[in-house]
């Protein structure tokens, strides 16, 4: 013990470079050494000195290879020599899920954040702008690391994805897709440690330490010391944490490749124009041919949850609660309405056993959900819930869901999804025939032509 506390330390894990001991467990382990060795003689003392300083090398230099190999090097010290800071523009930053046959894996979805207090991720060795204080940042929806935006091109030099939200179609087992775990440093970390069971010391706002590291999966977390984080838990399989229950894994949705009687033929494709393909903004196509597809594993226990948000309801809720969803849960399984692909959604997880749907907005939300789910006849329909977004929400208060939105804990909510009752919902198709008796012109076209029955007419 003495010996991997004197031998290794923390600060081989820090991305800024500094020492993540606290000072009571350096003076610990300076005291255990004195105690060991103060009897010894001076010759083997200073030879016992040397041994354990090759000790110490050995094991750090085989962590960091551990780290390299599971693709984590990122963890270790940046390297010293880094290419100026350019003003010229960079390549369009990503903010929603890619769903095209360019996607991925473990693009970054990047957001505007108001996070001037934090620091860049990069830490200050690594970052190209530590001298500017207002230089704008953006913060990651998934794994939520906050960088400035002229340090992304150098976030990607170094390798640090996001987590992984898909597989390749070329896997050739299910071994080869097992979910591990997504490790991110944190310099400012809620709870306690998995391995120690004590808190985290919060320091000041702008602390440069790296107090913790957390799976952005399962969101445990240990401290940032060789006695709370283990080596063999870089590549540790990942339980998905508390709400495994309702996230969809990276290994049932898969990338195909286009066919290749696509790729002769998509030139001809092209020409004929009364056949045009529908694309929606979010990049799901309307033709046959789909760059993901959907193979779920059956359990009892899963109930998969499928969100849609609208955010123009509500205000800003809806924009910052894309967000929080897509940080708890698969960022595939969650839709900005506005960005389009209901229906495609729809169609991608309609084979997918004990879905749930989660609805956030308005009652015209929820009825716009509903007819799609009809004009598809999915068949059993998934059960719909409601988070009331917007300014009636009569059907939200008839389903005990409330009447708004007040800033609930997301993880609550995804929990009443879980375990919600399903009640039936009675809704009529209304038929509206011409008059014979009034010859007078009525109105065009009627504004509804389904009603949701909430109020047992």
């Amino acid at each position: 013990a003495a010996a991997g506390g004197f031998g290794i330390r923390p600060a081989s894990l820090g991305a800024d470079g500094g020492d993540s001991e606290s000072g009571a467990g350096s003076e610990e382990a300076a005291m255990g050494c004195s105690d060991t060795f103060s009897s010894l003689p001076d010759m083997e003392q200073e030879s016992l000195e040397e041994k354990l300083r090759g000790l110490a090398f050995r094991k750090q230099t085989s962590y960091r290879k551990a780290i390299s190999r599971s693709g984590l090097h990122y963890l270790g010290p940046p390297q010293p020599t880094l290419p100026p800071a350019s003003n010229g523009p960079i390549k369009e930053l990503r903010t929603c899920v890619d769903w095209t046959e360019n996607a991925v894996n473990g693009d970054h979805l990047w957001m505007e954040t108001s996070c001037s207090g934090e620091l860049c991720y990069l830490g200050e060795d690594a970052c190209l702008l530590k001298t500017a204080k207002s230089a704008p940042r953006r913060k990651c929806a998934a794994c939520k690391i906050v960088v400035h935006t002229g340090c992304i091109e150098q976030l990607e030099k170094i390798n640090f994805r996001c987590k992984p939200t898909f597989r390749e179609g070329g896997s050739r087992t299910l071994r080869d897709n097992v979910l591990r775990h997504h490790w991110v440093h944190r310099r400012r970390q809620e709870g306690k440690c998995k391995q120690c069971g004590k808190s985290f010391q919060q320091k000041f706002f702008h602390s440069k330490e790296i107090i913790a590291i957390s799976c952005s999966w399962c969101k445990q977390a240990f401290h940032n010391k060789v006695t709370c984080f283990m080596l063999h838990q870089i590549e540790e399989p990942c339980s998905l944490g508390a709400h495994a229950g309702v996230i969809v894994p990276p290994s049932w949705i898969i990338k195909v490749r286009k066919p290749q009687s696509s790729l002769k033929n998509s030139a001809r494709r092209k020409k004929r124009t009364s056949f045009k393909r529908r694309t929606s903004k979010k990049g799901l196509d309307d033709s046959k041919w789909r760059p993901f597809i959907l193979k779920p594993l059956p359990s009892p226990l899963m109930k998969p949850i499928l969100v849609f948000v609208n955010p123009k309801s509500g205000g800003n809720q809806g924009a910052k609660l894309v967000q929080m969803f897509m940080w708890i849960l698969n960022p595939r399984q969650v839709f900005d309405l506005s960005q389009g692909g209901l229906r495609e959604a729809l169609e991608l997880y309609r084979k997918v056993p004990n879905l749930r749907i989660l609805a956030c907005g308005g009652d015209g939300t929820v009825g716009w959900i509903l007819s799609a789910l009809d004009e598809l006849q999915m068949n059993p329909q998934p059960p719909v819930a409601v988070l009331p977004l917007g300014t009636g929400n009569d059907l939200a208060r008839t389903l005990n869901w409330g009447g708004g939105y007040t800033d609930e804990p997301v993880s609550k909510v995804l929990c009443h999804v879980e375990d919600g009752a399903v009640v039936q919902l009675d809704r009529w198709n209304l038929l509206v025939e011409k008059s014979a008796v009034q010859p007078e012109e009525g109105t065009q076209k009627l504004p509804l032509n389904v009603f949701n029955n909430y109020f047992s007419l």
